[in-house]
């Protein structure tokens, strides 16, 4: 796992220090590589910058950027590449040649790969999470690869008629011609989604590079010449994946899919294991994570690292369930159970770690245990994606139930039974609760929400969105929509349909986010074993009913873990990963808030109207509304403005 950052310019019509520009740059990202720093820039007009964390071949043979063995291809590259030792095998065999290597690092397998099957043929070759800029000395042509669900993030784009590309926007901040204009049209996503989706990001002309593509920009054509944006190229689609996996479904029974799948999930821990440093795991205690601990303690000889942090709150405590989960399977195991305080003092840095404004609020404990994580071992492996592959989520399963019973009723009747279950304030809810689960005031919301929709379709997109209405507070901004509706693959199951849009959007845009972007501020490297390309290809080919059934989710995946573990110590509602924001807004971080919510504040920044805004704020403070998620993605976009 690395940092790396880089700029292409017209030299003839520039003159600038390039070496003082980039060691600046890669300044910013260190924490993404602590271990070494390196520059390589020719006569061209061509700059790259690499801080490496050593994590496979520690010795200075896996340095970059590093030049390939033909001496026409320069790379830098954040990411790993797991099956680099199968494909130098491979690259005997293809060039019949006995390559003399330098070392063991996966770079010099991936630029020697490039070097003799090309760019496009060795992507699709590749299992791993990477980003990486790539420069072809014959071409004089610049590529940018990312891979094929969007772990390791790329930032690019033109600035002042220079070509920048790194890591994270920090390091092309630093770039003399980084113009930095906040695109309006983005904070109205950041709203909807609580994220800033690929391809945009929170500055005009600046881009995300889409997962599983990779571009090409040449000195020799026109998109450099006239500053344009060349057009991503796709070498594995989410979407193809979905389509055949529906058309060529798996056809063996139940006891051979949980065999198949743990022969994959065994086969991706046990690539994802392979390190020359310290190794471990978060551990959640649920289905998820417990699995990849399982497999991997399956795989070692002793006991496996894994770190869980706890919440004294109720309703926000996994760390009691990791606990049991990690005494029956004898892993190594550390907890932290962490304070308000502790928590609420994350909050001011969230800004520097995420660069653009970035409104999940997981977004804080999944920091805490990275940084207590990253105090005992260099890399640690995740469940996620688990949900959105097996059906996890709670709304799959909720669409399936509620649209079923409430598509029959009149679309007036459930037009008043909308407004009548909004009108009674969210604290009464609430206290109702405590006889009644269901009747929180978050379930009697959401359900007031479905009873709004005229399609099954508009569901994924409420129980998705933040502000339904972006536009009632963002001053001058466009509403892009960004989604989904964009796949031109449409399944018949709403339910499939939803695991699949989650796939393209909230797990590379959010979720995978808030993961790289948490560890690497504590230079930690993240693995999700999950998101191995070939475990997706099979997830996608089994039946819904091998994924949800009698109303609950991950139905294969809960039985392959049985295997390992208990029943009784998995078998439980699921639990997000997340702080009581909706409690801590109303009390220890109030005065925070109003300081960053002062209307004549927001009237001269000239980004928000603040009625809207104010108007929600006093409801949640009454008690009367919980706009937790919503007074959130205000409150993230003008702590990270203010940070500018």
């Amino acid at each position: 796992m690395c940092g790396i950052a880089g700029f292409l310019y017209d030299k003839k019509k520039t003159s600038i220090n390039t070496h003082k520009i980039m060691s600046k740059m890669l300044k910013q990202i260190i924490h993404r590589g602590p271990d070494a720093e390196g520059i390589w820039q020719n006569d061209q007009g061509v700059s790259f910058g690499h801080r490496r964390l050593s994590i496979v071949d520690l010795s200075k043979n896996g340095d970059q950027p590093m030049i390939s063995p033909s001496n026409r291809y320069v790379i830098i590259y954040n990411g790993e590449i797991y099956n680099h030792l199968e494909l130098r095998k491979q690259l005997k065999i293809d060039s019949q040649n006995t390559q003399i290597w330098r070392g063991y690092s996966d770079t010099e397998t991936l630029l020697s790969c490039i070097d003799f099957w090309g760019i496009k043929k060795t992507l699709k070759k590749c299992v791993g999470m990477f980003a990486f800029a790539l420069w072809d000395k014959k071409e004089k042509s610049l590529y940018l690869a990312r891979d094929r669900i969007g772990e390791k993030p790329l930032y690019y784009g033109w600035q002042n008629s220079v070509f920048l590309f790194g890591s994270e926007l920090k390091a092309l901040k630093e770039h003399p011609a980084f113009e930095g204009e906040i695109d309006r049209n983005s904070i109205m996503l950041q709203l909807r989604r609580n994220c800033i989706p690929a391809p945009y990001s929170i500055y005009k002309g600046i881009k995300k590079l889409i997962p599983g593509t990779f571009l090409k920009l040449s000195l020799e054509d026109k998109n450099f010449k006239q500053k344009q944006f060349p057009e991503p190229k796709k070498y594995w689609s989410f979407i193809d994946v979905a389509k055949n996996g529906i058309e060529n479904q798996f056809v063996g029974d139940e006891n051979s899919a949980i065999s198949e799948l743990d022969r994959l999930l065994t086969q991706s821990v046990a690539e994802q294991m392979i390190a020359d440093v310290p190794l471990g795991a978060f551990l959640s205690g649920g289905v998820d994570s417990s699995t990849i601990v399982a497999l991997m303690q399956k795989q070692s000889s002793v006991p496996v690292k894994t770190f869980s942090i706890g919440f004294n709150e109720d309703g926000y405590n996994e760390a009691t369930h990791a606990k049991e989960v990690a005494n029956y399977l004898k892993t190594d195991h550390t907890d932290l159970y962490v304070s308000p305080r502790q928590a609420l003092d994350v909050i001011k840095s969230i800004p520097k770690f995420y660069d653009e404004p970035f409104s999940d609020s997981s977004q804080i404990p999944t920091f805490l245990v990275a940084k207590m994580t990253s105090n005992h071992v260099k890399v640690s492996l995740s469940g996620d994606g688990g949900d959105e592959l097996f059906g996890g989520y709670n709304r799959y399963i909720k669409t399936q139930q509620w649209w079923n019973k409430i598509r029959v009723v009149p679309r007036s009747i459930r037009n008043l039974c909308s407004n009548a279950l909004v009108a009674i304030p969210s604290k009464t809810w609430d206290g109702m609760s405590s006889t009644i689960p269901f009747l929180s005031a978050n379930n009697i919301l959401k359900l007031a929400g479905v009873l709004n929709v005229d399609h099954n379709s508009s569901l994924y997109n409420h129980f998705t969105t933040h502000w339904e209405n972006p536009t009632e507070a963002v001053i001058n901004g466009k509403d892009l929509k960004k989604n989904q509706d964009s796949s031109s693959f449409k399944i018949k199951s709403i339910v499939e349909q939803m695991m699949l849009l989650d796939s393209l959007s909230y797990l590379p845009d959010d979720i995978l986010v808030k993961l790289d972007r948490a560890a690497m501020a504590v230079s930690l490297e993240t693995r999700t074993p999950m998101l191995d390309y070939r475990v997706i290809e099979f997830a996608w080919k089994l039946p819904l009913s091998m994924k949800i059934r009698n109303g609950n989710g991950k139905f294969i995946l809960r039985n392959l873990l049985y295997n390992y573990v208990p029943k009784n110590l998995i078998d439980r509602p699921k639990m997000g990963f997340g702080v009581p924001i909706d409690l801590w807004l109303r009390e220890s971080l109030r005065d925070w808030a109003e300081n960053l919510l002062d209307e004549n504040r927001l009237i001269q920044e000239g980004y928000f109207d603040p009625k809207p805004i104010l108007k929600k704020w006093d409801e949640h403070l009454s008690g009367k509304r919980n706009w937790q998620y919503h007074l959130w993605d205000v409150l993230m976009f003008q702590s990270w403005l203010e940070d500018q």
